[in-house]
């Protein structure tokens, strides 16, 4: 684990979060140089965002590559589980990087919890955005969880906020894999949510009226 700041860590990657991380750059590089491929690359994944890997067989090679099943082969015995993380990180991301051309939205060291956080500006706690990132870690229902995460991403976009589509993808597939990865990942962005501090510029720029230049 690399320490970049007191308080934003930039976590190692297993196998899946390492492919996704892998398979998202060169897209991200595209896309941003509005190259036609990596437009129509997004385009294609983004209609798989919120829905399941059998729902959109159509994009099964640009999830789930020959890379991938190096990774993973046919007999590794939580496939399934890392099948549906890669999808549904890699349709999640092309959500969020839909018409942003100036900015990258994937980026590493940017947990769940520290991105939502960063919703809410001024250090305050915006209750229904809150809760919707709890429901979001406690749903039993893979679809369900999903479609929750789903409407973050959308929030995200919207205020430009990005997120680190490798991480995001180990701990979904810790979700399904073990018997413990569902407490473990809700601590670990649990922790992110709670332990989050805006940058010292942008805390001196919350002070508001107090420190706003006067007229003379």
């Amino acid at each position: 684990m690399t320490t970049t700041t007191t308080t934003e860590y930039i976590h190692d990657l297993h196998d899946l979060g390492a492919f996704v991380d892998e398979r998202i750059r060169p897209i991200q590089g595209g896309y941003m140089k509005d190259r036609p491929e990596a437009v129509a690359i997004l385009a294609k994944l983004r209609r798989g965002a919120g829905k399941s890997l059998t729902a959109v067989p159509e994009l099964l090679g640009l999830t789930l590559d020959h890379d991938f099943y190096e990774k993973f082969p046919p007999g590794h015995p939580h496939i399934d589980a890392a099948e549906a993380a890669a999808h549904e990180a890699l349709t999640l991301y092309a959500l969020h990087q839909q018409s942003k051309r100036e900015q990258g939205m994937h980026k590493r060291g940017r947990d769940l919890g520290g991105a939502v956080r960063r919703l809410m500006p001024g250090g305050t706690i915006d209750e229904p955005l809150r809760k919707r990132f709890v429901q979001a870690g406690s749903a039993l229902d893979d679809g369900v969880r999903l479609d929750r995460l789903r409407g973050i991403v959308k929030l995200l976009r919207a205020s430009d906020v990005p997120l680190d589509y490798g991480l995001l993808a180990d701990q979904l597939y810790r979700i399904r894999a073990f018997k413990t990865g569902p407490a473990r990942v809700r601590a670990e962005w649990g922790r992110g949510f709670q332990s989050y501090r805006p940058p010292a510029a942008d805390r001196e720029g919350e002070a508001g009226p107090a420190t706003a230049p006067t007229d003379d």
